[in-house]
């Protein structure tokens, strides 16, 4: 059956680098590229930030813009089937059948954590600064929190995390903030049921 449902990948493309290189198997590549091409609705082979503000949960998502923007390679305003499989490979959970040991790596707790703090550091400096994590706070969070809350929020977020004293989180500090939470939990989404 291996073979089988590896050579049904072939027509995919990258299938079989993306079998290796993730934890997706065979039926699972197989329905994202279903899904791909559901979305791509002119038929390009790769999908713009408007054919993924379609999906429901992203467009409903407070952050749903940051994470449209993270399947965005720099200067990127398009994405290809093998890097979007890579980006949702992040969001993968852990219970999903594994293809390889080296596979740990690719979802390893500190890339996912990487991959997180990449969406608060919008400007890419290496640093969350006060304003990055206001923006985030304000669209989670609209209206339902005061201004003055939210400014708190972050103070404490801040002196918290900020343990060089530099007024922003670096990511070893972020890494550090977050020990005690089940990050491979709380980044998992179970998008093929």
């Amino acid at each position: 059956m291996g073979s089988s449902s590896s050579s049904s990948v072939d027509h995919i493309p990258e299938g079989q680098q993306l079998l290796k290189e993730t934890g997706f198997s065979a039926a699972h590549l197989l329905r994202l590229h279903e899904r791909f091409q559901f979305l791509d609705r002119d038929d390009r082979g790769e999908l713009r930030s408007d054919d993924l503000e379609a999906v429901s949960e992203l467009a409903l998502n407070p952050i749903g813009d940051r994470i449209i923007a993270a399947f965005f390679s720099p200067g990127k305003q398009a994405v290809d089937f093998p890097s979007f499989v890579r980006v949702l490979d992040h969001f993968r959970p852990s219970d999903m059948k594994k293809s390889r040991a080296a596979q740990q790596e690719v979802r390893s707790p500190n890339r996912k954590l990487r991959f997180a703090f990449q969406m608060y550091d919008q400007d890419g400096d290496g640093k969350i600064s006060r304003d990055e994590l206001l923006q985030v706070l304000r669209a989670m969070m609209g209206l339902q929190v005061m201004e003055e809350q939210l400014q708190s929020i972050v103070e404490r977020a801040i002196q918290e995390a900020d343990l060089d004293h530099d007024d922003a989180i670096s990511f070893d500090e972020f890494r550090k903030s977050l020990e005690k939470v089940n990050i491979d939990h709380k980044m998992s989404i179970r998008f093929l049921k």
